[in-house]
């Protein structure tokens, strides 16, 4: 199902790397970035996760809270966010239910592997309701993030 400006965000409770539960209903009253990627360790997905890192303070200043959630293992992500000095939580969906709640899974990826969340980016409002949706098919493209920040803008300008 693809998610358009509007609709709820699906609910949600996913194990941190650190293996603490997070739900996405915690964050009611602030905005909430979900970045969907496919694989830790790989260039594309460290390039992304890492220019948001870099860039954390401009979503901060709008008070919004980023998420990056994969189907990878919450001990792999744990090593991944460590590794990479990452300042925001990441999720395992390892059971696939969130990325594909959210229309963000491929049914095959490269090398015959299956169930591999697709490179997405969302913001949520802070009612719940989505306010911008990008999912892509080419795992080797990058999510427009000056949109998700134009996006969390826009939100604040009307609060």
């Amino acid at each position: 199902m693809l998610l358009t400006p509007g609709q709820p965000a699906p609910a949600f409770s996913l194990t941190r790397s650190d293996k603490e539960t997070v739900s996405l209903d915690q964050f009611k009253g602030r905005p909430v970035v979900l970045l969907f990627f496919p694989l830790a360790f790989t260039s594309v997905c460290t390039t992304e996760l890492c220019a948001v890192r870099d860039g954390l303070k401009e979503y901060e200043q709008s008070g919004a809270q980023v998420l990056g959630i994969s189907v990878d293992s919450l001990f792999t992500l744990a090593k991944f966010r460590e590794e990479n000095q990452l300042n925001f939580p990441l999720l395992s969906d390892f059971n696939k239910e969130v990325s594909h709640a959210f229309g963000a899974l491929y049914e095959t990826f490269a090398f015959g592997m299956k169930g591999v969340s697709k490179r997405a980016a969302f913001v949520i409002d802070s009612e719940g309701l989505v306010q911008y949706a990008e999912v892509l098919e080419n795992a080797g493209e990058l999510p427009d993030l000056e949109a998700v920040q134009s996006t969390l803008a826009g939100l604040t300008s009307h609060v």
